[in-house]
């Protein structure tokens, strides 16, 4: 049997298909979950040529630095055929999931340059400052393969250290499509904040959220309190810090992975008194 307290069920809002998979491994773990995705994710056609050629040189690069699992996917999608990854090159990531996917598309685990499994965060300061830093990186290229915006602290970082940084545009992050079912599913989630909560790997994906309250529902006003009431699982300190921004009081922190994810939220259900 579960422990008290997992019938809460966690939102995954994730875009797909990444949500799913975040599902079935919650669900694996006996922890109630559904997906709600609150991004979508799209290639960039117009820049389809940009990673072909990046593809053509990339062993003249001394790192890739891909941002998330989907920017290794679209990147991927224009691998040329036979081609494997260059001995030299490292492809970095922030996060597991980028680092399973890029196994998954054959880069060899020598290759991939991130932080620890064991770390206690998951971002660019920490590959920084557990990995890159020990580098030499003076007249070294870097591609950092990302959406159509992201954080430029790792650039700023490199090229002070005297890289040479471009990034490729690989996907498109959209607003989700707010069709019935999923308005819907925002209004009965609303209705009872104390059944669910929400499990945030985006600050994007909380605007989303609250933009599509305020302004698409009939009962913006008891939505919007429904929706805050309920607990809030964030990924990273800045989501945390957006969540608690826009009016959730309840927000806990872990690192994306499923189990920590899972002791965050019933922390206090599965304390003895």
């Amino acid at each position: 049997m579960p422990p008290a307290g997992r019938f809460v069920t966690l939102v995954v809002t994730r875009p797909q298909p990444q949500a799913d998979a975040w599902v079935a491994r919650l669900h694996a773990l006996q922890q109630p979950a559904m997906a709600l995705p609150l991004l979508r994710i799209e290639g960039a056609p117009a820049h389809a040529h940009l990673a072909a050629e990046a593809w053509r040189t990339l062993a003249a690069h001394r790192l890739v630095m891909f941002v998330s699992p989907n920017a290794v996917a679209q990147f991927f999608q224009r691998r040329p055929a036979g081609a494997s990854w260059p001995e030299l090159t490292l492809a970095g990531a922030t996060g597991m999931g980028t680092v399973a996917a890029l196994q998954a598309h054959g880069v060899p685990q020598a290759r991939i340059a991130a932080p620890s499994p064991q770390s206690p965060q998951f971002d660019a300061e920490a590959l920084w400052t557990q990995v890159l830093v020990s580098l030499h990186w003076a007249g070294q290229r870097v591609l950092i393969v990302r959406g159509e915006a992201g954080r430029d602290w790792l650039t700023e970082t490199l090229q002070q250290h005297g890289a040479d940084v471009h990034a490729l545009c690989a996907y498109q992050r959209l607003g989700p499509v707010w069709d019935a079912a999923a308005s819907g599913l925002v209004a009965q989630l609303a209705a009872n904040p104390g059944r669910h909560a929400w499990l945030f790997s985006s600050s994007e994906a909380i605007r989303h959220l609250m933009q599509h309250v305020l302004h698409a529902t009939s009962r913006a006003s008891d939505d919007l309190a429904g929706v805050r009431a309920a607990m809030v699982v964030a990924t990273h300190e800045r989501i945390a810090q957006t969540a608690l921004e826009h009016g959730f009081s309840a927000v806990r922190l872990s690192v994306p992975d499923p189990a920590q994810i899972i002791h965050a939220l019933h922390a206090d259900r599965d304390t003895p008194p």
